[in-house]
């Protein structure tokens, strides 16, 4: 189901605030906390690169990775992070502890497939109103990601989560209403390619 999980080693903090955070920085650490699963938080650092590297191959947020602080193993899931929006470089990252039997709320992309079987392939547009959907998953078994078949969609369909055939045990976190991925629109040019021939 979900990406294969990885261990990052890190050091617990004694110092937090700014300053000690520049200073992390500059010795090619970055901050970061362990918080949940009713403990205390974890002020921890890790190695820069290693968690950029992380962050940039893909699945970030939705993999389970084993922090080793000090010796001690803690299963987390990446909860937030931080860049500097200037270099794009890592500042901070937030980390949720999880057991095995732990439920987590995440934002897991959307995949679409058989475009060529819908009315995509004479023309219409898909207007994606959800690249990713936040699921109620097991922390130990969370999607890479969702599957939207568009097989036989035509102009003005529109694809619910109710369509979409979640995994065992995974439920949308909006449990109200039945929402909208995608729907299948008449191209912008449609109307202007009919009257062309007037001219």
């Amino acid at each position: 189901m979900s990406h294969d999980t990885y261990e990052l080693k890190a050091v617990a903090r004694e110092r937090v605030g700014k300053g000690s955070s520049r200073e992390l920085r500059r010795n090619g650490l970055i901050p970061a906390v362990i918080y949940g699963d009713k403990q205390a938080p974890i002020s921890i650092s890790i190695n820069t690169n290693e968690i950029t590297k992380r962050i940039h191959a893909g699945g970030f947020m939705t993999t389970v990775a084993t922090i080793d602080v000090d010796g001690q193993k803690i299963r987390v899931l990446p909860k937030d992070y931080q860049l500097d929006v200037v270099r794009d470089f890592t500042m901070h990252v937030d980390f949720l502890r999880v057991s095995a039997n732990s439920q987590v709320s995440v934002q897991v992309p959307v995949h679409f497939v058989n475009e060529e079987k819908s009315a995509i392939k004479t023309g219409a547009v898909l207007n994606i109103v959800r690249h990713e959907v936040e699921l109620h998953c097991p922390a130990s078994d969370i999607p890479e990601f969702i599957t939207v078949d568009l097989a036989g969609l035509k102009v003005g369909d529109a694809v619910h989560i109710s369509a979409v055939k979640l995994p065992k045990g995974v439920t949308p976190v909006i449990g109200d209403r039945d929402f909208t991925i995608a729907t299948i629109v008449a191209p912008a040019a449609g109307v202007a390619e009919e009257e062309a021939p007037e001219a």
